[in-house]
């Protein structure tokens, strides 16, 4: 067994990217470093020891290659293939938008909420009533 193995076929096993299509196109895209080196073939090997750097859609992974992989097998698997160095994402301040609640913006700023609008039809009909 060679300690060596392609990139695109251990991001498949080690379940980075779904596909190796799909790894192939992230290594032609620059998306991939090993050691802080961006690579341009799929065809590049990866050894034990080895850090690659991976952009994802929404996030940036740091992982060291600890095992080549020789099949794709099951996630509790492929996870010994690596270890995640990536740092842990930053905590949310409090000035931070939060998903829990609604945004809030300054009173008389912007479009009117749905609200604000019933509020002023309501408010307009009672002051032409009034005439």
């Amino acid at each position: 067994m060679s300690l060596r193995n392609r990139i695109d076929k251990w991001l498949f096993f080690a379940r980075i990217v779904k596909s190796r299509t799909l790894a192939q196109s992230h290594i032609r895209a620059g998306r991939v470093r090993v050691n802080n080196v961006k690579i341009a073939s799929a065809a590049a090997t990866c050894e034990p020891g080895d850090v690659l750097t991976v952009t994802l859609d929404r996030q940036v992974r740091i992982l060291r290659v600890l095992a080549p992989g020789e099949r794709r097998g099951p996630a509790p698997e492929a996870q010994q293939l690596y270890e995640d160095l990536t740092p842990p994402p930053a905590p949310r301040g409090e000035n931070a938008p939060s998903l829990d609640r609604p945004a809030k913006r300054e009173d008389g700023t912007g479009r009117p909420t749905k609200k604000e609008r019933r509020a002023m039809e309501k408010w307009r009909t009672r002051v032409e009533g009034d005439d």
